[in-house]
């Protein structure tokens, strides 16, 4: 029996061609389809397995939520299209065919090939020809194993993806209790580690934007900045008088062996409050040196350059008595506590002398008139050159003869350097990258945990 014309055997399928407004036209319809805002997601599948989501929506499953999604656009799409709604000029035929017993029989075997000898001698080119075709199809067949293969492979990792994003789903809400949990148990610390950490940040922002106003710098925010942070750190180091942060700031271990948060505890607030100190001096150099007559904002640069090496050498020997103590436990044994402790001595010695080199090159910038960068040029120098700074085109005032032999005001040239390594002319490298310059007032914000 067949309905509405021939189709292929065995199959119901749906031979459609809509106008341009057969889905969601009018107005009505899918005009909340997401895909309309270039997301492809179901609300439903975020919610119930977000990480298994988005992995497929990024392509790292083979992107099975868009195929998944088109099917059932489809689905949800046919009625209303094969009742007119939604489109004005729709037009779809659905063709079914069913087939007899005796039919089905004969398209079991589609592959036998038939007695050439019984046929006409004019029809048996045409069955060698399918032969040969059929056996060239097979052939092409063979050659795509390798395909399939790899294909498998990569359809086992995906799968493989998918239960350990599944296993993560199921063990993140529990871990977020467990953070929860944690966070409650050491509420005040974790509330005084994060006021610490945003007067930092806040300061440091401050004494920079006071540092590159020279001249108009305001005198009023210095001194108030001063006095905050001296109160500030006195206020922190009374309240947590009996928490062991003042043996550290000597290099002595604390008096018992602490919880390893505590240790971490102790680390952060003291490397916090530590920067905060060095702020204060350079508060006090930044106002000693508005108050002097030359401005030399060369040698201002240079103090703040020496007072933040001296302070990363500081820093990087104040963990090292807290980490002592924790390392150094008997109830490990003596043998494994005194090689982790070891350990960790030989690799902190290689920081720490790394740390000694670089403040004693900004100490030698500072007591020596050469530069890391060049020296004071001579009148003769100046003069073969021409009197004239190309960075402010005015009249050289302190004239540097950089490693590449331009010669430029000395306040131009350092400012130049605060940003760039290059010479401004010749674009000549003259600032080695191993020699950070601090003439910005800015401070390290990485905290030294180790």
């Amino acid at each position: 029996m067949e309905i509405c014309g021939e189709g292929n055997s065995g199959e119901i399928y749906r031979n459609s061609s809509l106008g341009s407004s057969s889905v969601g036209g009018g107005g009505d319809g899918y005009s909340n389809n997401p895909r309309r805002y270039g997301i492809n997601i179901a609300a439903s599948n975020l919610i119930h397995a977000p990480l298994t989501t988005l992995l497929e929506y990024s392509g790292i499953l083979g992107g099975s939520t868009s195929s998944y999604s088109q099917e059932r656009e489809q689905l949800i799409s046919s009625p209303s299209t094969a009742t007119g709604g939604g489109g004005g000029g729709g037009h779809q035929e659905v063709t079914i065919r069913i087939i007899g017993s005796a039919e089905n029989d004969h398209d079991d075997e589609p592959n036998a090939s038939p007695n050439v000898e019984a046929l006409p001698y004019g029809q048996r080119g045409g069955v060698v020809e399918g032969n040969a075709n059929t056996e060239s199809s097979i052939s092409d067949g063979s050659s795509g194993i390798a395909t399939d293969s790899s294909s498998s492979s990569s359809s086992y990792q995906r799968y493989d993806i998918q239960n350990l994003a599944r296993w993560i789903e199921h063990v993140l809400p529990f871990s977020l209790l467990l953070l929860l949990v944690f966070v409650r148990q050491h509420l005040q610390g974790f509330c005084a580690a994060l006021w610490i950490a945003a007067v930092l940040f806040k300061s440091n922002d401050i004494l920079r934007r006071q540092t590159a106003l020279k001249g108009e710098r305001k005198k009023s925010v210095l001194l108030g900045m001063t006095v905050v942070l001296i109160l500030h750190v006195m206020s922190i180091y009374w309240w947590y008088r009996n928490a062991d942060l003042l043996y550290p700031l000597v290099l002595l271990p604390p008096s018992t062996i602490p919880p390893f948060w505590h240790v971490l505890f102790i680390i952060i607030v003291n490397d916090a409050l530590v920067r905060q100190v060095a702020m204060v001096f350079k508060c006090m150099l930044l106002l000693f040196y508005k108050n002097s007559r030359g401005h030399n904002y060369r040698k201002q640069g240079q103090m703040l350059t020496l007072v933040e090496y001296f302070l990363l050498l500081y820093r990087a020997l104040l963990p090292t008595p807290v980490w002592y103590r924790f390392f150094l436990n008997r109830e490990y044994g003596s043998f494994f506590s005194s090689l982790v402790t070891g350990l960790y001595l030989t690799f902190k010695l290689t920081t720490v002398l790394r740390k000694v080199q670089l403040f004693f090159t900004a100490l030698r910038t500072l007591s020596h008139k050469e530069m890391y960068y060049g020296s004071y040029a001579t009148s003769e120098q100046v003069n073969a050159v021409g009197d004239l700074c190309a960075i402010c085109q005015e009249k050289m005032h302190a004239p540097i003869l950089l490693r590449c032999k331009h010669i430029f005001c000395e306040d131009c040239v350092s400012e130049w350097f605060d940003r760039e390594r290059t010479c401004p002319l010749c674009r000549a490298l003259v600032k080695s990258a191993d020699i950070k310059s601090y003439s910005d007032g800015s401070t390290s914000l990485f905290f030294q945990l180790f």
